[in-house]
């Protein structure tokens, strides 16, 4: 007799907090991980590497493509109940600001956590908020201690992954993990996100 139990498939989200897009997969796939029997694997990277990497313009380059994406964002927002808003000033948040010290800080996380992804995830989650639905800063350290703290970590840890996310290693990792991405074919934010293995 055969079981019907079936071996989770791995998934791996690349993905950076400066995409909503990603946001969205992100929320989906950790709502729906055990629905779908996945075990999924959080892969900070970053997008600007991607966009870069692919030789593709980000939405802020093409003024279209960036007054499509804020409707866009509002329906698949309330689609999937992710409380998605366009920050107040989009192009100095996607251009100017960025996500460099942030997705270092989640690596350092990711880095540092064993036995899953429960702490990146948390991060990863607390970062979002800021920029996409509180139209908060994600850039300075202070910002990036606060995310920890509202992410359950200690102070003593957060500043322990404050000082790791600024080591050559982490930057590295960043690094590394964004050239995987662009490896397995990732090209922007959000078409293909994820990786599937058996």
């Amino acid at each position: 007799m055969m079981s019907s139990y079936s071996k989770p498939k791995l998934v791996e989200l690349f993905y950076d907090v400066i995409s909503p897009y990603s946001w969205l997969a992100f929320e989906v796939f950790c709502r729906y991980r055990n629905v779908w029997n996945i075990n999924l694997k959080l892969r900070p990277a970053l997008l600007g590497g991607v966009y870069k990497g692919a030789g593709n313009r980000s939405p802020d380059e093409v003024p279209r493509k960036f007054h499509y994406m804020a409707a866009d964002l509002l329906r698949l927002g309330s689609y999937a109940r992710v409380p998605l808003r366009v920050p107040a000033q989009p192009v100095n948040v996607l251009m100017a600001k960025g996500s460099l010290e942030a997705m270092r800080f989640v690596t350092a996380v990711a880095e540092k956590e064993t036995g899953g992804d429960a702490q990146v995830e948390k991060v990863s989650r607390e970062l979002w908020m800021r920029i996409w639905s509180n139209s908060q800063d994600i850039t300075q350290l202070s910002s990036l201690a606060e995310v920890g703290l509202n992410a359950g970590l200690s102070d003593k840890k957060v500043q322990e992954l404050l000082e790791m996310s600024q080591s050559k290693a982490i930057k590295d990792k960043v690094w590394t993990t964004t050239q995987e991405a662009l490896d397995y074919g990732v090209r922007s934010g959000w078409d293909h996100s994820l990786c599937t293995r058996q």
